[in-house]
């Protein structure tokens, strides 16, 4: 009889003993089929919602849903587009710190799947995605929505976006391969794990009964190099300049490494998906370097007085980097991470340290007390209410000038929202509108931004998710009048599940990043225009509340807690001035450079 091992807690944190008991060992009943210990997985990793969309392949997975007696059990959420679903998952995973789970019919519905999942791969988001292939006596038989190896192959499309990626073509194969896709899907670098399930595999049933136990399978292993971490002390040591670079990989660490930087008055800098790491407002912190970054980070870099530069948690991606400038991959460069693979884009590196992030600064502190506090050798202005934003900026951070400024509203809203609200940006201006002016105090990443696939759309669906999986927690989504005419219908799932979302549509009746871009690059003006449209309006007539925003003193007399409080979400239709120039220079000239 088959027994498994696998922890419960989502939060990793220690279950009571009755309870660990009552979730040790559960028997499935009489009758039971392979669907049936699918779900009885799930519910024993503690997962709560499944994201999908229903259809005739897939049907067996929802009856199996349906027919669980747990006192915890699974709900289904449906979304609008199984690409929503994926990014609903994206953000469920991102709240809990837990698998996503999201599934889908055969056929159209695996192919809708694939963007969402890509995302979720280039952001090392850990996530079950279940397909479901028509019954194997079918394939290859021209039967509706095939899509098995001999028709439109799903599971090859699925592979070059996963970590773990199978058919399963015998009911003896299903126990191993869910473990083995679970697992992969928690093991750094996280990532999504595919099966794809034929629909009769689904409905067999169970020949033996397995006690499905619940200790081990979702471990984090990390994997740590002592010999590196002390060459990292004694470089460290040495240096009498350094410079901190935190990228998105600094999860439960960001307390730890600025702990590091006040002890050694150390600037920070970061990435634009790092900046969620650090209070913006700390006197060290000197902005973001690459896309939309700050002055003071750039110059701070550029200038090259620094002796190291310790990356901490990143990719070293273009974005992150201003399109690898030499000015920070070089030997003066010491790459810092818990996952080893991100070290292949930063072979020019002095020094590779492999390490849980937590713990390694932690010791490093420790183990550097004698070292010699330096005075500040930075360029750094008297700090003002920000000191990010020169003159210039702060005037349009400031302006009451109608249209309003995208910069007046994201900086306001840097300075407004509740330190607890989880806050998504979309793909497009956004990007560029948040990175440079909403600076918040917030290090406990709630500000969630994915620049790693760059999916329109993405905000909308991961902050759904999100809010569905924490629905106590402020949430807003702020997205563009583009990505929302794209997947804006998944704000009816908001609706339906009575989650007090609120989504902030940019309206400037435009493809922004394509306007400004062809405008920055010199390219023909061409394909960027949107019609005008009431967003207001539209929310309203799903039965949505929604209000539109046109100047800054309306922005003023909104009440975010009360809106956040409310049992539905709220659409903001807020009219931008379509002129700004979004800070996405940099991001033009890599476009151009042939490198």
């Amino acid at each position: 009889m088959l027994e498994i091992e696998l922890p419960i807690d989502i939060n990793h944190n220690s279950l009571d003993q009755n309870s660990r008991e009552s979730n040790q060992a559960t028997f499935l009943g009489e009758g039971a089929c392979y669907s049936d210990l699918l779900v009885e997985y799930l519910n024993q990793i503690n997962v709560k919602k499944v994201f999908g969309v229903p259809g005739g392949a897939i049907e067996p997975f929802f009856d199996a849903v349906a027919r669980q007696s747990h006192a915890s059990s699974i709900d289904m959420v449906i979304a609008r587009h199984e690409a929503g679903a994926a990014f609903m998952a994206d953000g469920y995973a991102r709240e809990v710190h837990s698998l996503g789970v999201c599934c889908a019919t055969t056929g159209p519905g695996a192919t809708n799947l694939i963007t969402g999942v890509a995302s979720a791969y280039a952001d090392n988001i850990p996530m079950l995605v279940i397909t479901a292939q028509t019954a194997l006596p079918k394939f290859g038989k021209q039967a509706l929505q095939d899509s098995s190896s001999t028709a439109i192959d799903t599971v090859g499309m699925l592979r070059y976006c996963t970590k773990f990626n199978t058919l399963i073509s015998h009911p003896d194969q299903f126990e191993h391969a869910l473990i083995s896709a679970i697992m992969a899907a928690n093991t750094a670098p996280r990532g999504p794990a595919h099966l794809s399930v034929p629909s009769d595999i689904f409905n067999t049933p169970l020949v033996e009964k397995p006690i499905v136990r619940s200790h081990a399978l979702r471990q984090h292993l990390v994997t740590s190099d002592p010999a590196s971490q002390d060459k990292l002390r004694q470089e460290v040591l040495a240096a009498n300049r350094v410079v901190i670079l935190l990228g998105d990989n600094c999860y439960q660490a960001g307390k730890q490494i600025i702990q590091f930087a006040e002890t050694f008055n150390i600037p920070v800098i970061s990435g634009p998906m790092g900046k969620r790491w650090i209070d913006e407002r700390h006197p060290l912190y000197c902005g973001v370097f690459g896309f939309s970054g700050h002055e003071k980070a750039r110059k701070l870099v550029m200038d090259q007085q620094y002796d190291l530069l310790l990356a901490v948690g990143t990719r070293l991606s273009e974005l992150g980097t201003n399109g690898w400038t030499p000015s920070i991959l070089n030997n003066k460069l010491i790459h810092i991470d818990s996952i080893s693979q991100y070290f292949n884009q930063s072979s020019m590196a002095r020094l590779h340290v492999l390490g849980p992030l937590p713990q390694l600064f932690a010791k490093l502190t420790t183990q550097l007390q004698g070292k010699e506090r330096v005075d500040r050798w930075w360029e750094c202005d008297t700090r003002t209410e920000t000191g990010l934003l020169n003159q210039a900026e702060m005037d349009l951070a400031r302006s009451s000038d109608l249209p309003l400024k995208p910069q007046r509203l994201f900086h306001y809203l840097g300075e407004t929202l509740p330190e607890q609200t989880r806050i998504f940006i979309d793909a497009g201006n956004a990007w560029a509108w948040a990175t440079h002016y909403m600076l918040r105090s917030d290090d406990q990443g709630y500000y969630r931004i994915a620049m790693g696939y760059g999916s329109m759309g993405w905000a909308i669906g991961s902050s759904v998710g999100s809010a569905i999986a924490n629905p106590n927690a402020p949430h807003l989504c702020i997205t563009g009048d583009g990505s929302y005419l794209m997947s804006g219908q998944e704000i009816t799932v908001a609706q339906q599940q009575g989650v007090p979302l609120v989504m902030i549509i940019l309206n400037d009746s435009a493809l922004g990043m394509v306007k400004h871009g062809q405008r920055l690059g010199g390219a023909e003006p061409i394909g960027f225009s949107l019609p005008v449209i009431d967003y207001a309006a539209m929310a309203s007539s799903m039965g949505i509340q929604s209000i539109g925003i046109g100047s800054f003193d309306a922005l003023e007399t909104l009440d975010f807690s009360a809106l956040f409080s409310r049992s539905g979400p709220t659409l903001i239709d807020v009219k931008i001035d379509p002129e700004e120039e979004p800070p996405m220079g940099e991001r033009i000239k890599g476009l151009a450079s042939s490198k």
